[in-house]
């Protein structure tokens, strides 16, 4: 008899445990970032922090991952071994059409948006001395616009195109990487540089705290205005220019730029989506202290630059809160 009753107790402790385990299943997804120094980094770490607020509600448990960036995550994402990666927008498009990285392997068809996030503002920062005011007073002047095969480098032809300047012959066009052209500005061997950045940025600001004055470019037309139109993956930007107090400007200059994107599989559960857009813009006022990046987010801009179609997840939320029209 003791026997049989402890038996009893023992089977009954196996089904408690077997139901709070199953109560308290956790279905983990993993968030491709980049650097741990850059801004993609912090910023999957705060959509992870919002997610995982709720985790009782969603069973969700959501971690991040350091990656390669843009491109690293997008395959990622194509191949199953994250759930979500933070990549910028033209990139999104690039593999959407199997271009550029993706001409060889083809379309990743499976792509799909989220949202996006801090614009990568397509920034020009001229010395003062060389008397430059506005794009198009780079007429013979020395810029870098990058080095060949990195997106900033496609984001300045394309400005300059827009603008009406051949990069060939009306500019002396330098192709050094990004990181290298504040020395060169400073040290007078250039009078301009393009950088295609999230800001505040330590190299930009180191650009602008040297012995050489410099101010940022605004990069406004109607040709600007066209491209925007023209590249899915383009939008508006601003350089807020209290960011960088030693720049001449006094006020924040207007561009324009690539998002940050967040980026998933057609293959990724809707339920799994729709609770990442939610906690993200249910909580957006609170998200936008996080990081200085996001100081202009609001939910139009978060649906700008997206590249992609919209996974059906995101769709859900974006119907449910009567954000369809926001703009």
């Amino acid at each position: 008899m003791v026997v049989k009753r402890v038996w009893v107790v023992a089977m009954g402790a196996l089904i408690l445990l077997a139901v709070f385990a199953c109560s308290t299943k956790q279905t983990y997804v993993t968030i491709g970032t980049g650097g741990v120094t850059g801004i993609y980094y912090p910023t999957g770490g705060h959509i992870a922090k919002l997610v995982n607020k709720k985790r009782a509600v969603y069973g969700l448990r959501c971690t991040v991952e350091s990656t390669g960036g843009s491109v690293f995550n997008i395959n990622a994402v194509a191949s199953g071994y994250l759930e979500f990666g933070i990549a910028q927008s033209d990139r999104q498009y690039q593999a959407l059409y199997g271009l550029a990285e993706w001409a060889d392997t083809g379309p990743i068809a499976s792509l799909r948006a989220v949202f996006s996030i801090h614009p990568e503002a397509v920034t020009l920062v001229a010395a003062d001395d060389a008397g430059i005011m506005t794009i198009d007073d780079l007429r013979g002047k020395r810029v870098n616009l990058g080095n060949p095969g990195s997106g900033q480098r496609q984001n300045a032809l394309d400005a300059l195109t827009a603008s009406g300047l051949n990069w060939e012959s009306d500019i002396h066009a330098e192709a050094v990487k990004a990181d290298a052209a504040p020395t060169l500005l400073q040290d007078g061997r250039i009078d301009a540089f393009f950088y295609t950045v999230g800001h505040p940025s330590g190299n930009i600001l180191e650009a602008t705290a040297g012995r050489r004055r410099v101010r940022f470019i605004p990069i406004v037309g109607a040709g600007i205005d066209s491209l925007v139109i023209a590249k899915p993956y383009y939008a508006r930007a601003t350089i807020s220019s209290r960011h960088y107090p030693r720049a001449l400007n006094a006020s924040d200059v207007p561009t324009f730029g690539v998002k940050a994107t967040v980026v998933t599989s057609v293959d990724v559960p809707a339920d799994i989506v729709y609770a990442v857009t939610k906690e993200v813009f249910d909580n957006l006022p609170a998200f936008k202290k996080l990081h200085p990046a996001y100081e202009h987010l609001t939910v139009a801009t978060m649906r700008e630059g997206l590249s992609a179609p919209l996974h059906e997840g995101a769709l859900r939320y974006f119907r449910e809160a009567d954000l369809m029209e926001a703009r």
